[in-house]
């Protein structure tokens, strides 16, 4: 009787296995194909004012957003690339929060596609301590600009020398180089596509902006980076009573990032006048979210 017992309780819990693993199945959460982070320009006046200081973004924007990854821009922690003490406190806050570090904008550091030889290189070399810092935060990229002066075809050759040789040096710690389309000529999406094409390395790519194209259609220029995207810059500017981009179509747009097969992080990057950086921050994320 007791082994008879024992095989029906048995049988009943392999029963109730049965019958519950498929709505376990039917119930999971649906798996988001894209990640929302936060570009710190977003808070570019409240951290030029005083009222919000680097190290703090990675808890500000945890606690007043619920997003749980950050882009970093260089200069507003200039001094600090090369600090381990600063950096190692910085990587333990985003980690103290769930914040995931993403990335680092590098601005200010030099032309990439200058035709000074000697001024090249050295801007190359100015990169190389945020790489290094990167790493360190746990990134997976530093943001580049290709700017440089003369025809289109002497800064392509001189950016895609600069951007190979970055490439090759972040290689080793798996740090990507992308670049984003920010103005002059890296804002026609055929010229950056085809510079990034002309590298030919793994771990260099672009940044698509939605919002940094101005002599150029923004939806062919973003379509035409995509297939090198290692990150996707959602730029907002004003909100009509829907919560829509006055500028952009972020359902094209959207559309657009996720036909290329692109799954990874869309960063928040509010640069309206309007309503308050908050405000904005919190209005692109809901619509973002429209589209997960």
């Amino acid at each position: 009787m007791s082994s008879r017992r024992e095989f029906l309780r048995n049988l009943g819990l392999v029963t109730a296995g049965v019958t519950l693993a498929p709505s376990l199945d039917v119930f999971a959460a649906k798996k988001d194909w894209f990640q929302i982070s936060l570009a710190e320009w977003s808070l570019h006046k409240k951290l030029f004012k005083g009222d919000l200081k680097n190290i703090d973004f990675p808890e500000y924007t945890a606690k007043n957003f619920g997003i749980y990854g950050v882009e970093y821009v260089n200069q507003f922690f200039k001094d600090k690339a090369k600090d381990m003490t600063y950096l190692k406190d910085l990587n333990n806050r985003a980690k103290d929060n769930g914040v995931k570090n993403v990335l680092i904008m590098v601005d200010g550091e030099g032309s990439l596609g200058d035709r000074d030889e000697a001024k090249r290189k050295q801007a190359v070399e100015n990169h190389y301590k945020w790489i290094d810092a990167a790493n360190f935060l746990g990134c997976h990229a530093i943001r580049v600009n290709a700017a440089g002066e003369g025809t289109k075809e002497e800064v392509k050759d001189q950016v895609v020398k600069s951007l190979a040789t970055l490439a090759d040096y972040g290689k080793k710690g798996k740090i990507s180089v992308v670049v984003e389309n920010h103005g002059g000529i890296s804002s026609h999406g055929d010229w950056l596509s085809d510079v990034l094409k002309t590298v030919g390395k793994k771990n260099c790519g672009s940044l698509p902006d939605f919002g940094n194209f101005y002599e150029y259609d923004r939806y062919k220029g973003v379509a035409e980076l995509m297939p090198y995207a290692k990150g996707v810059s959602a730029k907002s500017h004003d909100f009509d009573a829907n919560g829509n981009d006055t500028k952009v179509d972020f359902g094209k747009m959207m559309e657009i990032v996720k036909n290329a097969g692109y799954k990874g992080y869309v960063g928040i990057e509010y640069e309206g006048s309007n309503i308050s950086e908050d405000e904005g921050i919190k209005l692109t994320k809901t619509l973002l979210e429209r589209f997960k």
